[in-house]
């Protein structure tokens, strides 16, 4: 089998063993696993194009955030912060927006898609400076970004005007200029959330493949992440490719967050632990291999479970939260698969040796 092969067929096994194992684990508990699916499938893709909808309003900011894993895996760093930059493009684009109510619908979307841009980039690169300069963990580093991003919103929110505040830890809603939301979309989506956002991730998806299959900077981005020494020898600057991956890495991450924010809450609210939507971003792009082109497709799977799951009414909520997990394991780890596969070619070819 073909490396490109084994890239599109691996999380398809991967996600059907997680769904062989979820099944067993219904089945143990008294369920039917045939129906629970059922339902799943049915609710998120075929009840009602509302549903739809919300499965693609999932999907646009964990494309996002998955393109910034992706970059920085490319260049060896794995960047663990990607939810204190996706918290950082949330807050500061929503509180730009509630300080600006009265720009034009493009103006104030172009100024909070860039000040979010800006945000998670400024996150991002100072794990990237540390690492290439100092020679620090970057897991330590992204970590402690999490936290420090996390607790800096939580001192921030309380000193907001209390004419923009609903209540003490929730901001007003934005206005409807400044929301990623169109009444276009929603009526064509039968009040849904679906908004902008996930086009604006369709874009980033070309760009970022663009970026890093047609471009100098991409060619040396991953060049630095196969082998650093090499690459200087070559007269690339691994400093500087690390730190840039970075930035890139957490400007697309604050443009999730505030695509989330802005496109699905349209306000902000006080967060007392990770964003999560960072972890599922993180997630979806190891499902994907960091390939651009098959991370929306891996994040329509997350869409799926996230809005199919509410309709599987006759299992237990801890049941459904379990099935998923196990579905997500199965999908995160199939570097099992892969290894069980390398193993098969070489005893293959050994075989054929002797």
């Amino acid at each position: 089998m073909s490396k490109k092969m084994q890239n599109w067929t691996v999380p398809l096994i991967a996600v059907f063993l997680g769904m062989i194992a979820g099944a067993v684990l219904m089945l143990i508990f008294g369920y039917n696993p045939i129906f629970a699916y059922n339902d799943l499938l049915y609710t998120s893709l075929f009840s009602s194009v509302k549903n739809i909808g919300e499965v693609l309003a999932q999907t646009g900011p964990l494309i996002l955030i998955a393109l910034g894993f992706a970059v920085s895996s490319k260049a060896g760093f794995f960047n663990v912060g990607l939810p204190g930059q996706a918290l950082a493009g949330w807050f500061v684009a929503a509180w730009f927006a509630l300080l600006h109510p009265d720009f034009p619908k493009p103006v104030s979307i172009l100024a909070t898609v860039l000040i979010a841009l800006i945000a998670g980039g400024l996150i991002g690169a100072i794990p990237g400076i540390l690492r290439a300069y100092l020679g620090t963990s970057e897991v330590i580093v992204t970590i402690m970004m999490n936290y420090i991003v996390l607790y800096l919103t939580q001192g921030l929110i309380g000193n907001f005007s209390k004419s923009i505040m609903r209540t003490t830890e929730a901001t007003q809603k934005v206005s409807q200029s400044s929301s990623y939301q169109t009444d276009f979309l929603r009526n064509l989506t039968e009040g849904s959330h679906f908004n902008l956002g996930f086009f604006m991730a369709l874009i980033a998806v070309v760009i970022i493949w663009f970026l890093m299959k047609k471009t100098k900077t991409g060619y040396e981005i991953t060049a630095v992440g196969l082998n650093p020494n090499a690459a200087q020898y070559a007269g690339m600057s691994a400093k500087r490719m690390i730190a840039l991956s970075m930035v890139i890495s957490g400007a697309l991450s604050g443009l999730g967050g505030a695509v989330y924010g802005l496109g699905y809450f349209e306000n902000f609210f006080e967060q007392y632990s990770s964003l999560q939507i960072g972890w599922d971003g993180m997630a979806v792009a190891l499902l994907a291999s960091n390939n651009p082109i098959a991370i929306p497709f891996a994040a329509l799977l997350y869409g799926i479970l996230a809005i199919g799951k509410t309709g599987m009414q006759d299992v237990p909520q801890e049941v459904i939260d379990v099935v998923s997990a196990l579905i997500i394991f199965f999908v995160g780890s199939n570097y099992i698969i892969r290894r069980y596969i390398k193993l098969r070619k070489q005893t293959a070819s050994k075989g054929g040796k002797s």
